[in-house]
C-alpha cells in the first residue's frame, strides 16, 4: 500500500511530518511518497537520523498556508505539496492522502480534485471524541457550515459505515443532535432531519442533546458543520481548562501534592485518553479515495496514528461500501 503525505501541511512541518511517515513506515509497512521542497525533506531527514527502507519524495516549491483562500489550492497553489499529493491520490499514484494543512483546503482538494462519490452532496469531515468508556464519532466537524435534512441523512449513512468497518461497531447507534430528544425538538432542519433518518437504513436512535455526547450514549453523532464545529471545540476547551484546574488543585500544598502523587499514574492514563494525538486525524467522507486530514498541531505520534487511519481505510473498502448504501 502507498500512502502520500503533505509533507508541509501543518504546524510541525516538515520534521514532524516526516518523523511520523517514517514510524508508519516501520510499523505496518507502507510505502511513503511525501510531496514538498526535494532540498529541505532530504536535509530534514539527514539531520535528524530519519530513516526510510524506501521514500519517494516529489518535488513542490509551493505551500498553502492556514490563511490563504482554500479554492486558491486550484489555481493560486495548484503546484503546492499539498495539491500535488490531492493530484496523485486522483491519479492512481497512491492508495490513500494524509495532510495537517488548511481543513478548508483539504475539504477543496478532496471535493473538486479527487472528486466526491456519486450521489454524495457534500462530503463531510469526521472525527472520534473521547467519551466516559470510549470514543464516539462526530459528523460534520465543519467541512459544511450550512445543510439541509437530506445531506444530514448521507452523513448519518457514511457515518455508520465508518464506525462499523473501520472502528469495528457492528450495527452502531446514530443520534441526532439537537435541543432536546422529543421528535417535535429543533428548528425545521432538524425536524426534517429526524423523520428521514428514521428511514434510512441505519440504526438511528433519535435525538440527543449535547450533555449526553460525552457520556457515549450513541456510536456515531450526526450535525450540520456549523454546530459539529462549536460542540468540537467546546469538548477540547473543556477538556483543556479541566485539567488546568486539577493540576492547580493538585500543587495547592502539600497534602494535595501527596495526594496527586498517589493518583499520578491514573491521572496519567485519563489524560492520554484525551489526547487528539492519539485519534491521529479526521476522515473525508464523501470522497471517491481515502482522504484523512490529521490535526494541524500534529506531532510524530499523531502524523503516524493519521497513516495508520488511512491504511484501515483504503484496506477495508469504506468508499466502496459508502456508495453500496447510498444507493
Amino acid at each position: 500500500m502507498k500512502i502520500v503525505i503533505d509533507a508541509f501541511g501543518g504546524d510541525n512541518a516538515p520534521l514532524e511530518i516526516i518523523k511520523g511517515a517514517a514510524l508508519a513506515q516501520a510499523e505496518y509497512g507502507v510505502d511513503i511518497i511525501l510531496t514538498g521542497d526535494e532540498e529541505i525533506i532530504n536535509k530534514c531527514i539527514k539531520e535528524n537520523n530519519i530513516t526510510f527502507k524506501k521514500l519517494e519524495v516529489v518535488h513542490t516549491t509551493d505551500v498553502i498556508s492556514m490563511h490563504d483562500e482554500p479554492t486558491s489550492l486550484l489555481k493560486a497553489h495548484k503546484d503546492s505539496s499539498m495539491a500535488v499529493a490531492f493530484r496523485i491520490l486522483s491519479e492512481g499514484g497512491a492508495d490513500a492522502f494524509v495532510s495537517a494543512g488548511s481543513t478548508g483546503a483539504v475539504v477543496v482538494g478532496g471535493t473538486l480534485i479527487v472528486k466526491r462519490i456519486k450521489g454524495v452532496k457534500r462530503p463531510a469531515l469526521g472525527t472520534m471524541i473521547p467519551s466516559v468508556d470510549g470514543k464516539f464519532f462526530l459528523m460534520d466537524m465543519g467541512a459544511n457550515a450550512e445543510c439541509r435534512p437530506e445531506m444530514l441523512v448521507q452523513f448519518g449513512i457514511m457515518a455508520s459505515v465508518y464506525l462499523e468497518n473501520v472502528e469495528n461497531r457492528p450495527n452502531p447507534t446514530i443520534g441526532l443532535l439537537n435541543i432536546g430528544t422529543e421528535d417535535t425538538k429543533g428548528d425545521e432542519l432538524r425536524q426534517e432531519t429526524y423523520k428521514l433518518l428514521s428511514e434510512a437504513p441505519i440504526n438511528f436512535v433519535g435525538n440527543i442533546e449535547s450533555r449526553e455526547m460525552p457520556k457515549g450514549v450513541v456510536d456515531g453523532v450526526v450535525t450540520d458543520g456549523f454546530t459539529g464545529n462549536i460542540a468540537l471545540k467546546l469538548i477540547e476547551g473543556t477538556a483543556s481548562s479541566l485539567f488546568k484546574m486539577l493540576k492547580g488543585a493538585f500543587y495547592k500544598n502539600l497534602i494535595n501534592k501527596l495526594a496527586a502523587a498517589i493518583l499520578k499514574k491514573d491521572l496519567y492514563k485519563i489524560k492520554a485518553k484525551m489526547d487528539a494525538s492519539e485519534v491521529g486525524g479526521a476522515p473525508l467522507l464523501g470522497v471517491q479515495k481515502p482522504v484523512i486530514k490529521a490535526h494541524g498541531s500534529s506531532d510524530a505520534r499523531a502524523m503516524k496514528n493519521a497513516i495508520h487511519q488511512a491504511i484501515i481505510f483504503a484496506e477495508k473498502d469504506v468508499i466502496g461500501t459508502i456508495s453500496a448504501n447510498l444507493k
